[in-house]
């Protein structure tokens, strides 16, 4: 099976949930199922198809796509079983942090000037 994500690869997403998540949720298959739905959920908050026009987008926003929907990804990886974690608080603590980062990755891309900008880029 092939990575099936625009925006993120399954390697990028292993390696921010960590060393300590399940194999099973870490798998392509799940990474693939959790990839397609943080980049529609990417497309629905920001009200734009980032996945269309992901081929003519400059390096910087492909970037940001990438760091939000591995950031999402990730937290369904680490929340599917936390079993592995050294504590559970090790595991939400994970999440938090990721979760910030896609909330800021999100309101960058939601915001209009910088939509603008990254037309004209």
């Amino acid at each position: 099976m092939a990575d099936t994500g625009i925006f993120a690869t399954t390697a990028e997403v292993e390696r921010k949930a960590g060393k300590n998540c399940s194999v099973v949720s870490k798998a392509e298959a799940y990474v693939n199922q959790y990839m397609t739905e943080a980049e529609s959920l990417i497309n629905s908050v920001t009200r734009f198809n980032w996945s269309d026009a992901y081929s003519t987008l400059n390096a910087d926003t492909k970037g940001l796509l990438k760091e939000v929907a591995s950031d999402l990804a990730a937290i369904y990886v680490i929340q599917y079983d936390m079993s592995g974690f050294t504590s559970r608080v090790e595991a939400e603590d994970m999440i938090n942090v990721l979760r910030d980062a896609a909330l800021r990755g999100l309101a960058i891309l939601r915001d209009k000037k910088v939509k603008e900008f990254i037309d004209k880029a």
